[in-house]
């Protein structure tokens, strides 16, 4: 082991990067931290190295587990803080987490970061099987992976970062200018960086089997989907979607499936008392891999270990949940606006022969009105106190049910949702409607004749590659609901069905200036009628409904997953005023229309954009 390791606060500055913004890194280094794993080796250049430093990475991923939730969630606009809450959590609530915080520590990022920029220059990538084979490609295209995504939330939670893509070891490396790269510049360096890694190792990932419970597999972050986020983040809309799609295509094997599923929460057809639900949803997704699991990447915690103080374990569940380790109080709660965006979901029931619909009552209790998925996964009780022997109230959000489970990072709904919201962008919202009323195939894609409503060469040439294949991909119907078929071979469902009944017969959920005839079908005998292509003024009518039906999904199937303020943000940078839409969604948690009011108890402005983003001692963020 180095005998001299070094700790990364390297300073932020405003703006892109420009060739005259360089800022030196001697301020930020200690001398006696631990944040460098690797011995002083030229190479990495056998198993047990790479494999011990690989795994030095992933541990060095758990320090921003956590943070990478709570920054997400606390700062927007889904959950309340509760009177037992910490100083910490307060400070970044409401915008104002110093230097001492526990959640604004960037050196944590910049020990993943450099731990990942020795692997990349260090790693021996010549050595080869004797069938030719890169020995260390697996790892290295993980590593690359692992570093991208990390760059993103570093540059997504300030703003402005300072860049280093070498490794810094000793402080003459330390006191060197670097530049300061923006969001965008971020997410250009790295599209432009993993592009050369072979497609193979977009699935395939290094074989460590089961470490600590869980299977290894689900400890990376998958090339496409990484690819997607950054070109998502940077506007690259069509390229963002066409990586989402690839994933989705390849999950499984080359032209494999990966659909939506068939999970959902429902009234029972034909209910009349409104007590009943026919439940077919897990918020628990597990620590094992199989081809239709819902969970894509986490990031582990070592809740096997007898020893609690010596490893890494996620206090979502005591932030969330009443348990005996938090005294049975809670940090986070959810929000007035949670509850308003739930309850403004007019519930589509099927009527008993799947015929027709009917609607959910408005009154009903146990935050049932609406879209079921807040009632399914946040319940509210009282009891007596082991410890005080006192009544309290207790909460639970069986999304934190339990301990261990390490953090959620991606999954199939949120993949779909990245998807729909890349092809809107793209310019194709009725697609992207698909994904939030029916799911995708190819019948229901030309039942629908979504193609047909864009003509020009270069649409057809880009839709051309989004294929599925109706003998990989059948779309739910009214009879498996109405006969409760979950194992049908039917396996694709709109994700506003999930938790809002049957959508695509709910005539409150509509695209606007929608002609097109969604009852022709496809037979032999059919004429296809004509359809013409939507217009510029229409296609951006749509495009903006279904942004805004996307940005409501995301909290009702996403709500407490620590992804929220990360969205508000993304759509409002495309916005017109971007900062008066933000501070819209994030005063609306207060459940107040007094701006001035919120503004006071924030302390800063968010309609001035520098505002979203977090600083650290004057020399990182804006």
């Amino acid at each position: 082991m180095a005998t001299k390791i070094f700790k990364i606060f390297c300073v932020g500055l405003v703006g892109c990067v420009v060739g005259t913004s360089f800022t030196s890194c001697e301020d930020f280094f200690d001398q006696e931290s631990d944040h460098v794993v690797y011995s002083n080796q030229d190479h990495l250049n056998n198993a047990v190295d790479t494999i011990y430093s690989v795994t030095g990475i992933l541990k060095k991923l758990q320090a921003v587990a956590d943070r990478t939730h709570v920054l997400g969630e606390v700062r927007a606009d889904l959950v309340e803080l509760t009177s037992d809450a910490s100083a910490d959590l307060r400070e970044v609530a409401t915008f104002n987490a110093d230097a001492d915080n526990v959640y604004n520590q960037p050196s944590d990022y910049y020990a993943v970061i450099n731990n990942c920029n020795y692997f990349i220059a260090n790693v021996d990538t010549a050595m080869r099987t004797n069938r030719g084979e890169v020995v260390f490609m697996r790892e290295y295209a993980a590593v690359k992976a692992i570093r991208a995504w990390t760059y993103l939330q570093l540059a997504i939670n300030y703003g402005s970062v300072p860049f280093v893509v070498d490794p810094i070891l000793t402080k003459e490396q330390s006191e060197r200018d670097y530049p300061r790269y923006d969001i965008k510049a971020v997410c250009d360096y790295f599209i432009n960086d993993l592009k050369d890694i072979p497609e193979e190792y977009n699935t395939r990932y290094p074989g460590y089997r089961s470490i600590n419970g869980y299977d290894s597999r689900l400890f990376w972050f998958p090339l496409s989907i990484v690819r997607g986020e950054l070109n998502l983040w940077a506007g690259h809309y069509r390229e963002a979607a066409l990586n989402y799609y690839k994933y989705i295509n390849e999950r499984n094997g080359q032209n494999s499936a990966y659909p939506t599923g068939t999970g959902y929460i429902m009234w029972m057809p034909g209910t009349a008392s409104w007590t009943s639900m026919l439940s077919s949803m897990s918020t628990s997704y597990g620590t094992s891999y199989a081809q239709n699991n819902e969970l894509i990447t986490l990031i582990p915690d070592d809740s096997s270990d007898s020893i609690r103080s010596e490893g890494f374990y996620s206090e979502l569940r005591n932030l969330y949940t009443s348990n005996s380790e938090n005294d049975y109080k809670v940090s986070l709660t959810p929000s007035n606006r949670i509850v308003e965006i739930s309850e403004a979901q007019p519930y589509c029931c099927l009527n008993s022969n799947g015929t027709g619909v009917y609607y959910a009552p408005t009154d009903l209790t146990q935050h049932r009105t609406g879209d079921l998925r807040l009632s399914y996964v946040w319940s509210e009780g009282n009891m007596v106190s082991p410890l005080t022997n006192e009544r309290v109230e207790t909460q639970r959000i069986s999304k934190y049910s339990s301990a261990g489970g390490g953090v959620r990072i991606y999954r199939r709904q949120m993949l779909y949702l990245h998807l729909a919201e890349a092809l809107n962008q793209a310019g194709y919202p009725r697609l992207a409607y698909m994904i939030l009323t029916t799911g995708l195939s190819n019948k229901a894609i030309q039942e629908r004749r979504i193609f047909d409503c864009y003509n020009t060469p270069e649409d057809s040439v880009f839709l051309a590659q989004f294929q599925f294949p109706d003998n990989r991909y059948a779309i739910v119907d009214e009879e498996d609901i109405v006969l409760g078929r979950l194992n049908a071979d039917h396996n694709m469902l709109g994700i506003h069905t999930r938790g809002s009944g049957w959508t695509p017969m709910n005539e409150y959920y509509l695209l606007p200036n929608d002609t097109v005839d969604y009852s022709w079908t496809t037979t032999s005998t059919d004429i296809k009628p004509e359809v013409s292509a939507d217009s510029r003024e229409v296609i951006e009518a749509q495009m903006q409904a279904v942004d805004s039906l996307l940005l409501n999904e995301g909290a009702l199937e996403l709500c407490f997953e620590g992804t929220r303020y990360y969205d508000l943000m993304r759509f409002a940078m495309r916005q017109p005023n971007p900062g008066q839409f933000m501070a819209d969604h994030v005063w609306a948690r207060r459940g107040t229309a007094n701006k001035d009011a919120v503004r006071s108890e924030l302390g800063v402005d968010l309609t001035d954009q520098k505002n979203w983003y977090l600083k650290w001692n004057g020399k990182i963020g804006y």
